[in-house]
C-alpha cells in the first residue's frame, strides 16, 4: 500500500481511520478546503470495519443501493452492485474503487494505530503518537473509528489453553479459515453469528452454537439485481438521495404510519406476512408502533417466534431459539440466510447458555455445566466494546490533562455526537449521542463529515483557533438523547449492546440518538446556521 512518505509531521488535520467515513472526510478536507490532511490507519488497506470483518457470510445488512456514497454523482454512475445486499468483499471492492478514483491512499499512513492523542494548551493543537513512534501534530483530529471496531472476547477462564484455533469475527484472518473436517464452535447469535453459522455448518464436520441471548432474525431473501434495477437506480439517483435523507432511519423504505390497532387481526397477518416474503429490514417498517408500543410490538414478536418454531424441526431446538427475552427491534434486528433452516442439519448442534452455562475452557474444547464439547476451532462472534470503545483506545487527553476515559467514566457525554467539552477542536463522527447503529450508516457519516468539513471551514476563515462543546450544551443534549429513547422500548433491554451491557464493569447508558436522521440534521443544522451555538469558540 502507499503511505504518505513525506517528513511533514505536522497536519492541519489528522483523520483517525480509514473507513467510510475517513476517506469521506479526506475528500472534503483535502480536496474541498484545501487542507494538509494525513489520515491514520490501522490495518493496510482502507474499508474500516470492512477491512476487519471477513467472517463466513459476513453481509451488509442494508441494500446496496443505499449502502453508498452519494456525494458524487459521477460516482454513483460508475459504480454498480451485484446483489441486494452486498458481501464483504464486494464492500471492500467499492471502498478500494473510491480511494483509487479520488486518489486517497497518497495520504493514508497505513499499518499505525494511535495510541495516545494530547491537546496542547499552548498550542491549541493536538499531538498524537502511534504505536510505531511515530509523532504528528495537527490543529484538527476528527476520530473516524467507528462504532463497531473494538472487538470484545469474553474472559473466559482457560481459554489460553486451548490447543486447537480461536478467532473473533470482527478480527477475521485476511487468508480466510477452512473448517472442513472440523469440530467447530461458535460462541454468540447477534447478528453476525446469525450470519456466519450457516456458511459455518456448510462446510465444517460439526457445529455446536452456543447461545445466550435468543434473538429475532428476518429472512434476507438476497438476491443479484436485475439489469433493470441497476439501471433504475443510475437513473434516478437523485430521487435516491432526497428520499434516504428524509427517512427516519436513512433506508430506502417508508415507516408505514398505521398502527398495529388500526387493522383486524387476520390483515395483521397478511401485512407480517408479505413482509416476512419481501424480507430485509423493512419487517420493522410494517407498522408505526412496533418500536414504542409494547402490545403492538407483541404482535410481531410473536410472529416471528411463530416462523421460527415452524421452520426448526428439532422441538428442542425450536423452544431455545423462539425463547426470546426482548421485544423486537429492541437490539439490533437481524436478517439471515437460511439461519433457523441451519438448525435442521445433521451437524449442528445448539446449546442454551442460560440453562447450560460456559464454566471453562480447556485444551480440547468447552466444558459447559452440564457438557464438554471437543472442538478444533471456536468462534467468537461476541460483538465489540461499542461506540466508546474505540474512542477510549486512543487514550485522549484534552484540556487541563482531563482524560476521556475519566470524563466518560460514568457515560458518554457529548454534544450532538460531534464534540465532547474539555476536548477542543477533536470531532467524532457517529459518536454516542448521534443516530449513527439506528440508520444506514454510509447517510448519518455524509450527514455528519459535511458538518464537520463546514465547521471547521468557518473556524479557518474567521480565524479562530479553537472549537469546544459547551458543558451545558452537552447535558441538555444527553437530556434529549435519553427523552427520546425513553419514548422508545430501546432501553428497556438491558443486554443490548446500545447500552453497552455486554462489557463487564461499562457504565450502561443508552449510547445512540434514536430521534431519526432528519430531525438530527435539523438540530445541526440550527447549531451550524446561528454560528455554531453551544460551542465555545476562540
Amino acid at each position: 500500500m502507499t503511505n504518505n512518505s513525506s517528513n511533514n509531521q505536522e497536519y492541519d488535520a489528522i483523520i483517525v481511520g480509514a473507513g467510510f467515513a475517513g476517506l469521506y472526510q479526506l475528500i472534503c478536507l483535502r480536496d474541498q478546503l484545501g487542507l494538509n490532511c494525513l489520515i491514520i490507519e490501522t490495518g493496510d488497506d482502507v474499508g474500516g470495519t470492512w477491512y476487519w470483518n471477513r467472517y463466513p457470510g459476513a453481509r451488509c445488512d442494508t441494500e446496496s443501493h443505499a449502502y453508498s456514497y452519494y456525494f458524487s454523482d459521477e460516482l454513483l454512475k460508475e459504480w454498480t452492485w451485484s446483489e441486494r445486499y452486498p458481501g464483504h468483499a464486494e464492500i471492500r471492492k467499492y471502498i478500494n474503487f473510491v480511494a483509487n478514483k479520488f486518489n486517497l491512499k497518497k495520504d493514508i499512513l497505513f499499518n499505525e494505530k494511535v495510541i495516545n492523542a494530547k491537546f496542547n494548551e499552548n498550542s491549541n493543537n493536538w499531538s498524537l503518537a502511534t504505536n510505531t513512534g511515530k509523532q504528528f501534530q495537527a490543529k484538527f483530529v476528527i476520530a473516524a473509528v467507528g462504532c463497531l471496531s473494538n472487538t470484545n472476547i469474553p474472559n473466559i477462564k482457560g481459554l489460553d489453553s486451548f490447543e486447537g484455533k480461536y478467532y473473533h469475527t470482527g478480527n477475521w484472518p485476511k487468508t480466510g479459515v477452512s473448517f472442513v473436517n472440523k469440530k467447530v464452535g461458535q460462541i454468540g447469535t447477534g447478528s453476525t453469528g446469525i450470519q456466519a453459522v450457516p456458511v459455518i455448518a456448510a462446510e465444517a464436520k460439526h457445529l455446536t452454537v452456543f447461545q445466550r441471548t435468543a434473538n429475532y432474525s428476518i429472512p434476507a431473501r438476497n438476491a443479484p439485481l436485475s439489469e433493470e434495477f441497476k439501471d433504475h437506480v443510475k437513473k434516478d439517483h437523485n430521487y435516491y438521495r432526497e428520499f434516504l435523507k428524509r427517512t427516519p432511519n436513512g433506508h430506502p423504505f417508508e415507516i408505514s404510519s398505521r398502527l398495529v390497532s388500526d387493522v383486524s387481526s387476520e390483515e395483521m397477518n397478511q401485512i407480517y406476512e408479505k413482509a416476512w416474503e419481501k424480507g430485509g429490514l423493512q419487517f420493522r417498517a410494517t407498522f408505526n408502533d412496533l418500536v414504542t408500543n409494547i402490545d403492538a410490538n407483541k404482535t410481531a414478536s410473536e410472529f416471528i417466534k411463530g416462523k421460527i418454531r415452524q421452520t426448526v424441526t428439532n422441538k428442542k431446538f425450536a423452544n431455545i431459539l423462539s425463547d426470546i427475552d426482548h421485544p423486537y427491534a429492541g437490539k439490533r434486528p437481524p436478517i439471515d440466510s437460511h439461519y433457523f433452516e441451519t438448525f435442521n442439519r445433521d451437524n449442528i448442534n445448539l446449546i442454551d447458555l442460560r440453562s447450560n452455562p460456559i464454566m471453562h475452557i480447556d485444551n480440547e474444547g468447552i466444558q459447559t455445566k452440564e457438557n464438554h464439547f471437543d472442538l478444533d476451532i471456536i468462534v467468537f462472534a461476541t460483538g465489540y466494546d461499542a461506540m466508546t470503545g474505540p474512542l477510549l483506545n486512543m487514550n485522549i487527553t484534552g484540556k487541563q490533562n482531563l482524560k476521556l476515559k475519566d470524563y466518560w467514566k460514568e457515560g458518554p457525554q457529548t454534544f450532538l455526537g460531534l464534540q465532547i467539552p474539555g476536548f477542543p477542536n477533536l470531532f467524532t463522527i457517529t459518536g454516542p449521542g448521534s443516530p449513527s447503529v439506528l440508520t444506514n450508516m454510509p447517510m448519518a457519516i455524509e450527514q455528519h463529515v459535511e458538518w464537520v468539513r463546514d465547521c471547521i471551514s468557518f473556524m479557518n476563515n474567521k480565524n479562530h483557533s479553537t472549537i469546544e462543546a459547551d458543558s451545558k450544551s452537552a447535558d441538555k443534549w444527553g437530556d434529549e438523547v435519553n427523552a427520546v429513547a425513553n419514548k422508545t422500548l430501546l432501553p428497556t433491554v438491558k443486554h443490548s449492546w446500545y447500552l453497552g451491557a455486554n462489557i463487564p464493569g461499562k457504565p450502561q447508558v443508552f449510547m445512540p440518538y434514536a430521534g431519526g436522521l432528519p430531525k438530527y440534521t435539523k438540530a445541526c443544522n440550527e447549531v451550524k446556521n446561528n454560528n455554531y451555538k453551544g460551542f465555545n469558540i476562540a
